[in-house]
């Protein structure tokens, strides 16, 4: 396995000078590989300035290392922002493994990856993500100290899931108080794109709370398992024809980039707010949102829940004690909203100035979190 280093430069990603100036932003980030396995990683620290950088595991095919890279970098960085918005002693960091889940996936791979975070020593801290389960976190753990998200049978959080579609849940109620004046979504009808991990728990709190949901996904079989579970969801063939149907609120629930300018352009919903990170495709996209009166929840917001959820775990988890922080991302997307319209800008960059109002009142003044801090 390669050793890691500060600075590691991947050929495939070179003519991209975009994606190296945003590198350059980060404290560190470091490529793996291991023949054996099969394993080829990135990890992306962004910041240590508020703790020890967390964020999850990423498995996913990207088509080149430059994807994967681009796709770590961005992610890393919303993870800053992350918890310092809800309040953590945590930094922001995230890994990508690149490769089908399905067809790659192997003890061996999970614990070559699990050595190459621990010989980062605890400046990185691991959990799920898209791609990766708590199932597998016990396999990394069985080569190293920092991992989180592990399953309840081996003392962790267990699926972190649970807790970022209540947190999402939350900040849509927030959203819902501004829009309509009452912080319930019962009577309306929310489109929610993607029904796998979070999607179907937040499914399950929108029924309960009286809503009427439409869902669409590009798994047929997620499709059939929630609705084995809520016969009453709705079911639409495509992102496209959900966002083109007549929505009170929009979560996008899948991958980045949901909120590009031709969804915006149909959009019919008063309200976005899913549990995506990096939903808004490009800078400015926030503002064209505002400027269609379309009420925009920060996705790094909103989806905290599932880092509320692990970060406790470094405590010695307690499901109740999770959940009632978890419950604060209400009173946090309303703070978003009342600073957006107070300075008159959009929640997005009302939410950007909170988390770094925190980063530089409460960050540790020498910059970067070293082991033994």
């Amino acid at each position: 396995m390669t050793e890691p280093s500060v600075e590691t430069h991947d050929p495939e990603a070179a003519p991209d000078s975009d994606v190296f100036s945003a590198a350059a932003q980060h404290e560190q980030v470091v490529f793996a590989s291991d023949e054996e396995s099969g394993l080829r990683a990135i990890v992306a620290i962004h910041s240590t300035a508020l703790g020890p950088a967390l964020g999850g595991t990423r498995f996913h095919p990207y088509p080149t290392t430059a994807a994967a890279l681009a796709d770590v970098l961005e992610l890393s960085r919303g993870m800053t922002y992350k918890a310092a918005l809800a309040g953590l002693d945590l930094g922001g960091g995230k890994a990508v493994i690149v490769g089908d889940p399905a067809r790659d996936k192997s003890e061996a791979l999970l614990r070559a990856y699990g050595r190459f975070v621990q010989s980062l020593g605890g400046r990185y801290l691991t959990a799920c993500d898209v791609g990766t389960y708590s199932a597998d976190m016990d396999q990394v753990a069985r080569e190293c100290s920092f991992v989180t998200g592990r399953t309840v049978a081996h003392g962790g959080a267990g699926d972190s899931s649970v807790l970022t579609a209540y947190g999402v849940f939350q900040g849509m109620r927030a959203a819902a108080e501004v829009a309509w004046g009452n912080p319930s979504l019962a009577g309306r009808t929310v489109g929610v794109a993607g029904v796998g991990k979070v999607g179907r728990h937040l499914v399950g709190h929108l029924l309960e709370d009286g809503a009427d949901v439409v869902v669409a996904d590009v798994s047929d079989a997620a499709v059939r398992s929630l609705r084995s579970e809520h016969p009453r969801v709705r079911v639409v063939d495509s992102t496209d024809a959900l966002v083109r149907s007549p929505l009170d609120v929009y979560a996008p629930c899948a991958l980045g980039g949901a909120l590009d300018d031709d969804v915006v352009e149909v959009l019919t919903a008063r309200v976005v707010c899913g549990a995506a990170n990096n939903q808004l495709a490009h800078p400015g996209i926030e503002k064209v949102l505002a400027d269609r009166g379309v009420l925009y929840a920060p996705d790094y917001c909103v989806n905290a829940g599932g880092l509320i959820q692990v970060a406790d775990e470094l405590e010695g988890f307690v499901f109740e004690r999770a959940k009632q922080r978890a419950e604060g991302i209400l009173d946090t997307t309303r703070r978003v909203f009342e600073l957006a319209e107070r300075d008159g800008v959009p929640p997005a960059v009302a939410a950007d100035r909170l988390a770094e109002q925190r980063l530089r009142e409460v960050g540790r003044l020498r910059g970067i979190w070293l082991p033994g801090s």
